[in-house]
């Protein structure tokens, strides 16, 4: 138990280093770890290390994807989402059928349905592709689909490798329809279990006021979504991914401004830990997956030249499929969907101007509301086509999100899960583990300077000035809006004098340093009043088609202005 601790230290210790030198040397994080693990291993005093995988399935994979989809571009995710969800599904299944069929020809006696197992476990990729492709300054929109992409495809791969391993149990006998059932099963569930939980859960800690209890509930909330999914027989991982959607998209709403900032600082930590011991892990187990192929298959080469021709094909495949990809969003950038928005605006307008037909006494607000959420709609639409034609896909973007296509966590993971009776098992393994090392080392390294000899332009996905000027008309007309409603009181429920409210007016949006009538208590709770009231309209403003970036920058300005003034205000008391 002590060297377990003492080595559990040490980790922390060599992550946290690994993290902090990697921007001097110029290399990511997650390959200087896997670097770090495969030359520790090779000391002949190091022990071999062997982790049981259902300790990554279970115990750090579902945290780890929450914590990613917490902090995923929503709105952006929305827009991408046909092709987010093409690369997760459709190009996985490809993958391991073309795999599969692969290792079948060249493994003798292993099955296809085993080979389909481990083609499975070779065809989702890693998000540390992701982390490359942000500090390359590249498109966001490339970033989100590589974002999205792995964090969705990882149920598609478990999926395929349970049904192909439960079939092998049985006798290997498998329908199409089966698996079909199978795999919506397993997504309806996560999708159904993963949105309660994340629901409940966000209205539980809204109603939790201490800090620390909070926080708990919140590293709670990942398994509370995987395990009953998985009970369920469906997709864990999803379930994580879409409990930790929700609660980022209802944090704004449900969660205070101390929350909110602790659970962003709370899941960076989490996500750097976990995903740099994993890494780490990885190049500590390939030491004794490499001795048990000597011992076994005299030799690696044979799982070596098999890892090679594996990654040859799934870049081969995702080549073609990245390709036909490129071809249908460039089309819909270019079609005449904006032609066809103006028209339907034009009608809009024109029946927005037309007298009600009905009488006076039987008008209600039905017409205004449907107006409203036609106009909503229309917006949304004008802003989604503004931004496919603002950051279209090119081959080169293709290129990317090809070469960016590496291996991992997953992998690895699921690797180890094979049965042991499994033909040719360590050959399978150590091929596998060969695939997710040589992905990361050369894909890895190369990337940048694959993404220089494309010469792409950076891309930044800071607000631009549009986005910021349409945000603070916005949310100084919801204060202007607060400040007329006679509801509006301080944080004791007592209204504000009335003089007060008359004197600031929309100037408390922007307060000059010396307005003398905001420096003292009444002012600073005014303000903090008016700061929920531009925070309900912020959380609106996600309808409209403004970015997730300004959105998030603008909450993150919000929470530091109410932690400041409750700040002050408590320390006058």
């Amino acid at each position: 138990m002590d060297a377990a601790i003492v080595l559990a230290i040490l980790g922390v210790i060599v992550i946290a280093t690994a993290t902090a030198l990697a921007p001097r040397v110029n290399i990511a994080g997650p390959l200087l770890l896997v670097i770090v693990g495969l030359g520790v291993s090779l000391l002949p005093f190091v022990p071999a290390v062997e982790i049981d995988p259902e300790i990554i399935l279970v115990g750090i994979l579902p945290p780890l994807l929450y914590s990613a989809a917490v902090s995923l571009p929503a709105i952006e995710f929305r827009r991408d989402f046909g092709p987010i969800a093409g690369l997760s599904v459709v190009l996985v299944v490809i993958s391991a059928l073309v795999l599969g069929l692969f290792f079948t020809w060249v493994i003798p006696g292993l099955g296809l349905l085993s080979a389909i197992a481990l083609g499975a476990i070779l065809s989702p990729t890693d998000a540390v592709a992701t982390s490359i492709v942000k500090r390359l300054g590249l498109s966001p929109r490339v970033v989100t689909m590589l974002e999205g992409e792995s964090l969705l495809n990882d149920a598609t791969s478990l999926v395929l490798l349970r049904t192909a391993i439960a079939a092998v149990a049985a006798g290997g006998a498998v329908a199409v329809g089966e698996f079909v059932g199978a795999f919506a099963w397993g997504v309806v569930v996560a999708l159904v279990v993963g949105a309660l939980v994340g629901w409940a859960t966000l209205r539980f800690r809204a109603w939790v006021a201490h800090s620390a209890a909070n926080t708990a509930v919140g590293f709670a909330v990942p398994f509370v979504a995987y395990l009953p999914t998985e009970h369920l027989g469906g997709s864990g991982l999803v379930a994580a991914v879409v409990a930790g959607i929700v609660t980022g998209q209802g944090s704004a709403r449900w969660l205070t401004a101390d929350q909110r900032m602790s659970d962003t600082l709370n899941w960076r930590t989490v996500e750097l830990v976990l995903e740099g011991a994993v890494f780490l892990i990885m190049g500590l187990e390939l030491k004794d997956i490499w001795n048990e192929n000597v011992a076994e298959h005299d030799g690696p080469l044979r799982a070596v030249w098999l890892a090679l021709a594996a990654l040859a094909i799934v870049l081969v495949v995702r080549t073609g499929y990245v390709a036909l990809l490129v071809l249908l969003q460039g089309r819909r950038a270019r079609g005449k969907q904006r032609e066809r928005l103006d028209q339907f605006g034009a009608r809009l307008d024109a029946f927005e101007q037309q007298d009600d037909p009905l009488p006076a006494h039987r008008r209600g607000p039905h017409r205004e509301r449907r107006i409203a959420s036609l106009r909503e709609r229309l917006t949304r639409s004008l802003a989604d086509l503004d931004y496919y034609q603002a950051s279209p896909l090119g081959w080169k973007h293709g290129g990317i999100i090809v070469w960016a296509g590496m291996r991992g966590v997953v992998t690895l993971a699921a690797a180890q899960t094979l049965p042991r009776e499994t033909p040719s098992r360590e050959l399978l393994i150590l091929t596998a583990f060969l695939v997710a090392v040589i992905s990361l080392l050369v894909q890895g390294f190369t990337l940048p300077a694959f993404a220089r000899l494309l010469q792409l332009p950076p891309e930044s996905d800071d607000l631009t000035r549009e986005e910021q000027d349409r945000i603070d008309d916005e949310l100084r007309a919801a204060a202007t809006d607060a400040l007329r409603r006679p509801d509006l009181h301080r944080r004791d429920g007592t209204p504000f004098p009335a003089e007060l409210i008359q004197r600031v007016g929309s100037r408390l949006t922007e307060p000059p340093d010396d307005d003398e009538s905001l420096a003292h208590r009444d002012g600073l709770e005014l303000r903090l009043a008016l700061i929920q009231a531009m925070r309900v309209r912020l959380v609106s403003l996600g309808r409209s088609g403004i970015g997730s970036s300004a959105l998030r920058h603008a909450l993150a300005e919000l929470d530091a202005d109410e932690l400041s003034l409750r700040l002050r205000l408590d320390g006058e008391q």
